[in-house]
């Protein structure tokens, strides 16, 4: 659905995208991340043909954003940060604007408005002025201008900013709803705002693209330690020696034994080294009591952060 392919944009002498590249699927909700002035916004507008790439290229929907840009136009629907509302316009009357500028039939506009006042739980606010408003109900109104034209692709940059905690769930159970029929770029650099709505995600950071796939892919390419808790009923020092003993395993800690003699280990393990299976079979051969084996992963926030303060050299990308 959309194609990047090693994209750059400069302003000056600074370099805001350098050489991304990485596709979005249909009836995917694709989580955009990264901290602020990483090169989200910029890209955002390059595949909505508000910016024109330096080098590279880029498709959406299968139009090319440089040379079929009013097509691409058509099948996209943008909501940037800050939603591009008329103040002194009514809700409808903003809508019907709207919709006369996408070349919407005037026969196909009421069902279209009546549609997104449904959609975007517009109802209770329709007869006021855009600029009296809420927060909330000001990115109702912007998701509804965006999906008015009934487009394939939405691209929405930092679509809860300014929110109070209740507009923001309310946002995004709007956008997963909307999400179920549409492919969506999210671009954000709230992480709470990607667990909750993103079946994918990609990283960006000082404008190179740093990871890209679901959290547990992210878990993988994040590197570092993982952690497994483990407790087992056995002899304390043939558990730790043969725990300590498996390949992958950099530490064992046991805490002493506790009620009905369960001692609890904490078991470090290199990159990538998931022993579970290995902890279970080992139990089962030296007739240990296994009464808990829990792998502790990575938030989404630990991921993000070990993967925008690494050097360049040491990132691993999906």
């Amino acid at each position: 659905m959309i194609e990047v392919r090693h994209i750059s944009k400069r302003f000056g002498a600074t370099v805001a995208v350098d050489d991304v590249s990485f596709e979005v699927r249909k009836g995917e909700v694709l989580g955009f991340l990264g901290p602020n002035g990483a090169g989200k916004t910029t890209t955002m507008r390059i595949l909505t043909c508000y910016l024109m790439p330096d080098s590279g290229a880029a498709r959406v929907a299968g139009y090319d954003v440089v040379d079929d840009s009013l097509e691409v136009r058509r099948r996209v629907g943008y909501l940037p940060e800050n939603a591009p509302l008329y103040q002194d316009m009514d809700v409808v009357s903003y809508l019907e604007f709207v919709a006369e500028v996408r070349g919407i039939p005037p026969g196909e506009r009421l069902r279209r408005i009546k549609n997104m006042v449904e959609v975007c739980g517009l109802g209770s606010v329709i007869g006021r002025g855009v600029g009296e408003l809420s927060k909330g109900y000001k990115q109702r109104v912007g998701l509804a201008q965006t999906l008015i034209h009934d487009p394939e692709i939405l691209v929405l940059d930092e679509p809860t900013t300014g929110l109070d905690p209740s507009q923001i769930i309310e946002i995004r159970e709007l956008i997963k709803e909307i999400g179920k029929e549409r492919t969506v770029i999210l671009s954000t650099h709230i992480l709470p705002e990607v667990e909750a709505t993103c079946s994918r995600v990609i990283i960006i950071n000082e404008g190179s693209l740093v990871a890209s796939g679901t959290p547990e892919e992210l878990d993988s390419a994040a590197g570092g330690e993982h952690t497994i808790h483990v407790s087992i009923k056995g002899d304390e020092a043939t558990v730790k020696a043969v725990l300590s003993g498996m390949a992958g395993v950099r530490s064992v800690d046991g805490a002493g034994a506790g009620d009905g003699g369960f001692t609890r280990y904490t078991v470090k393990a290199a990159d990538g080294g998931d022993l579970g299976e290995k902890i279970f079979r080992a139990a089962v051969d030296n007739g240990w009591t296994l009464n808990e084996l829990r792998r502790e992963t990575l938030s989404l926030e630990d991921i993000f952060l070990r993967l925008t303060t690494l050097e360049p050299g040491e990132r691993s990308v999906e």
